[in-house]
Formats: structure tokens, C-alpha cells, sequence
């Protein structure tokens, strides 16, 4: 962002400090050995020799081991090196490759060419001195899957491994989530892997992935904290995020989209039209939730200026005016016109907005929301085809998912059944531009939940999120395409985060919707 500078609140950084939390800590162990082979476009981990006996087992140069510790863990590795054979007489050169699924160890990272940064590649190169010597790692990582190859000792000896461990890290307290009853067993285990999707990604924050990019999204923290409401009920974690978002803000206080917070917390130099008004949402949630009137005023004053903010950006005729480049989010997807997404969003923060502004007492800004309310909803009309019964994006007047589905959620068609019909319109009329992540799919089921089509919304929540269980998930995905397995929004599927909070979700929907 041109000109950008952080501006401060020393008060609101200094409450979210100290709600900052205490991490759990617990040692886990690799349950197995394992071998990596392609399946069906994909690779799978197999079994391979026991554990049993790895610390007398010499390795030598080229040779590998990929351990399995059972589940995804997010935490710090140890282990112990020793030599076998002769003295050593040269330093031992290792790798170490971490994979949250098997495809991350079988992919050669030195063919890498996405488009975003190789740092993010989770492999480590060591060269070790002295043998004996027991190592930890300073780095956290976020796996399933270990991989050490042995790159050189020399020829006099070769090194054994042993006392594997992780420290895994998590604010979460698995113990506290309510177990589910009486559900069916697929959608049991779908809501188990949602929560531990979550549960990986509560560190000193709610994480968007704690693989990739380890920091606080906004769009992520709405739907994390909806799901923590109902399994971990973490309040505290999400009114840190809260103060967060308002004690660091943009240039003429705009909520950024991402928060980095080591070593010190600091605003990203990002801004979604999308995710500034997620913060009206986020503190809406929030105060549905708990009543927090600390939280609600030192809060609304931050939730407010995104409003005013977002208006700005409205043309004469009340629409958002449309723009290129990485504006606004909605979802991943080439070529996805933003305008009529973007305007249902902000029809669906003003609502929120309009109540935090009676609970505050705060008429004068409910007396302008209303009117704001008014020409938005008229400048939503305008975006609408009579002739497609659909809403258009943009001067090419794209129709896609998430246009309707956001004018759906802002409750643009007067009625339920209006909002149904439009969704039923939109599955006939197959839009060219796809969801491409959980993200979007979430709020297509929401959207068909609060329009009384509950029936379609589970079959779409079994297929989808039942599709990646099918495939293994020990949690849920970043992107995930029924259709095209591999996509990524990054040229190299070996980036993608395969524990995802923006995934995590059926458990909301589960727990909220259908029980």
C-alpha cells in the first residue's frame, strides 16, 4: 500500500497483551515408519519397517526415513544423532523435510517454481559438528510427516537417529469441546477433523494456518471465532484479535486484513474492502456472544470508521465501484468480479453495524446507517438482471457463486423464499467461475441453510468436506477442487496449507444448524 502508516493505540495494544495466552504443551512421539508412493495423482503413505531398533540402524549417505506421527502437530522436533562406525571425521549433513501430507515429502522442493516465496517450504539442512549430540530445532513446524535424509557423513561412519520427539504447541484445550451426540458417523468425524483444524491453528492467536501464513486474518478470525463459540468457547483469544485489529490500523484508521505479531504485534500493510468490514462482524459476533461492554466500547468506534470507510467507495449510483487488482477478497478464483460481492458484504456489515449502535447508545450513527442501509440495498437492485433472475458483476456482467451468495447472506431478497429461488436459479445457470476454496463453499451452505434448504446444504457439506477425508485429511484444506485435486492458487500445490482455519467451519455449521 502507497504511504502506508501504522497507527496506534497504545491502550487497546496493551489489553490485547494482556490477553495474550498461555500455550499447551504436549510431547508426542512418531507412531510409525512409513514410505511415500503415488496414488491416483497423489501420493500415499504407506507402511514401511518398524521403529523398533531405528537408534541402532546406521544410515549412511543417501539413505532416508520418513517418520509418521500419527496425526498433524504443530510444534518444535528433537532427536538425537549418533555416529556408527569409525570416528566421525567429518560433519554429518542432513535434511529434514516436514509435510502435512505425504505429497509435500514426494515433491522435489529444488523444482519448485510457484509464485510465492520457496522459504515456505518446510526443510531444514544441518550440518552437525559433534556426535553424539542431541538437537532441537528453533523452528515450528506444522506436519505429520517427517522426512530425514541423510545427505554426506563420510566413509569412515554413518549416524543412527533417535529420541524423535515434537513438542506440540496449542492454546486450545481439546477437553473443553462439547462431544457431539446422536449425529451420524460421517458427519462425526468430518466435526472432528474440523475441530482439530482449529485447535492447530489457536497459538498466540487464531493463525490462518499454522504452516502458511502463520499470522492473524481477519476473514479467518470471523469464522474462527463462530467455531469457538460453539467447541473451545477461547473468548479471550478472540477478543485479543479484537483489540488487535483496532490498537494497530491502517492509514485513517482502516482495519488491515492481517496482523503479524512477533516480535512485536504490527499491522500487515494489506487492505480487502471484504475484510475491513469483517471487523463490524467480527465484534458483532462477539458481542451476541458475551455482552462485553468493555469490549463494545472501546471497540465500536473502530467497527464504525470501516463504515464510514467503505461508503466512500460507493458511485452515484450507490453500487461499489468496481476495481482491479487485489481489492477484495470473496474467494480465490481467476478472473472473479468483485463489485457485487463486495456490495452485499457491505449490505451485510451495515445490518450488524446498525445493531452495535443501538447496544452502544450511539443514535446519531444508527440514524445514518439506516439511510446507508436505504441506498445501499437500492444500489444492490441495480446490480440485478431481471431477464437471468441473477445478480452481475461488473461491465462484463459476470454472474458468479459469490455474487449471489453474499446478496443471499445480506438478506437482499426480501424473503426467505426469494433467497431460495435465487439460489436454485443460480445451480441451474452453473456460473463459469467456480468456488475454489472451503471459504466460499462455507458460505454457500450457510446461505443455504438460512434460506430453509437444509437438505441440499448437507449433501453439499458431506461431498465437499467428505471429499478431503476421502483423501486423507487428518484436517481440512486451504483450497480444495472436487474436480482438480491439485489446484493451487500459488503454481505449486507443495505451498498449500492442508490445515486451514477458513476450513475448519462444519463444525459451526454442524453444531449451529443441524443438530
Amino acid at each position: 500500500m502507497e504511504n502506508f502508516h501504522m497507527q496506534v493505540d497504545e491502550r487497546l495494544v496493551r489489553r490485547a497483551q494482556e490477553l495474550r495466552p498461555r500455550l499447551r504443551e504436549m510431547i508426542v512421539h512418531p507412531v510409525r515408519l512409513v514410505d511415500i508412493i503415488p496414488r491416483d495423482g497423489d501420493f500415499a503413505a504407506v507402511p514401511a519397517s518398524s521403529l523398533e531398533g531405528l537408534e541402532q540402524r546406521p544410515l549412511g549417505r543417501g539413505d532416508r526415513v520418513v517418520f509418521d506421527f500419527g496425526e498433524h502437530r504443530v510444534g518444535y522436533i528433537s532427536f538425537t544423532l549418533t555416529s556408527s562406525g569409525s570416528p566421525a571425521d567429518a560433519p554429518a549433513h542432513i535434511r529434514l523435510k516436514f509435510g502435512e501430507r505425504p505429497l509435500e515429502i514426494a515433491e522435489e522442493t529444488a523444482d519448485y517454481r510457484g509464485n510465492i516465496s520457496s522459504s515456505w517450504l518446510q526443510e531444514e539442512f544441518l550440518h552437525v559438528d559433534v556426535l553424539p549430540t542431541a538437537l532441537r530445532l528453533p523452528r515450528r513446524y506444522a506436519f505429520r510427516y517427517m522426512e530425514l535424509l541423510v545427505l554426506d557423513t563420510s566413509p569412515k561412519y554413518k549416524v543412527c537417529v533417535s529420541d524423535i520427539a515434537c513438542t506440540a504447541v496449542s492454546s486450545g484445550d481439546l477437553s473443553a469441546v462439547p462431544p457431539l451426540t446422536g449425529v451420524p458417523e460421517d458427519l462425526t468425524e468430518i466435526d472432528r477433523i474440523s475441530v482439530s483444524t482449529l485447535h492447530e491453528c489457536m497459538q498466540g492467536v487464531f493463525e490462518d494456518g499454522p504452516k502458511r501464513d502463520r499470522r492473524l486474518w481477519i476473514g479467518d478470525l470471523r469464522l474462527q471465532a463462530q467455531i469457538d463459540y460453539l467447541t473451545f468457547r477461547n473468548l479471550d483469544l478472540v477478543k485479543r484479535c479484537l483489540y488487535l485489529f483496532a490498537g494497530l490500523t491502517m492509514n485513517e484508521g482502516r482495519v488491515g486484513a492481517g496482523m503479524f505479531t512477533e516480535p512485536e504485534p504490527r499491522v500487515d500493510d494489506t487492505a480487502l474492502f471484504d475484510y475491513s468490514l469483517f471487523f463490524v462482524s467480527c465484534l458483532y459476533d462477539y458481542w451476541l456472544e458475551t455482552a462485553d461492554e468493555e469490549a463494545l466500547t472501546d471497540l465500536w468506534p473502530t467497527a464504525r470508521r470501516q463504515i464510514e470507510l467503505a461508503l466512500r467507495e460507493l458511485g452515484e449510483d450507490d453500487v461499489v465501484r468496481d476495481r482491479t487488482g487485489w481489492w477484495c477478497f470473496l474467494d480465490w478464483g481467476e478472473g472473479l468480479n468483485k463489485q457485487a460481492g463486495a456490495q452485499g458484504v457491505l449490505i451485510y456489515a451495515i445490518r450488524q453495524a446498525l445493531l452495535l449502535a443501538t447496544s452502544a447508545g450511539d443514535t446519531e450513527s444508527g440514524s445514518w446507517l439506516q439511510e446507508a442501509l436505504t441506498r445501499t440495498l437500492a444500489g444492490a437492485g441495480r446490480l440485478y438482471d431481471e431477464e437471468k433472475g441473477l445478480f452481475v458483476s461488473g461491465a462484463k456482467r459476470q454472474i458468479s457463486w459469490a455474487s449471489q451468495v453474499w446478496m443471499v447472506l445480506a438478506e437482499v431478497p426480501a424473503t426467505r423464499e426469494e433467497r431460495a429461488a435465487l439460489l436454485t436459479r443460480t445451480f441451474a445457470a452453473k456460473p463459469e467461475i467456480p468456488m475454489n476454496t472451503p471459504y466460499m463453499v462455507h458460505h454457500l451452505v450457510e446461505a443455504l441453510i438460512l434460506s430453509g434448504m437444509q437438505d441440499r446444504a448437507l449433501q453439499i457439506l458431506r461431498d465437499y468436506w467428505g471429499g478431503m477425508v476421502a483423501r486423507g485429511a487428518d484436517t481440512f484444506w486451504e483450497v480444495y477442487d472436487p474436480e482438480h485435486p491439485a489446484v493451487s492458487p500459488y503454481g505449486s500445490r507443495a505451498v498449500n496449507s492442508y490445515c486451514h482455519a477458513w476450513s475448519s467451519t462444519p463444525s459451526y455449521l454442524i453444531r449451529r444448524y443441524l443438530l
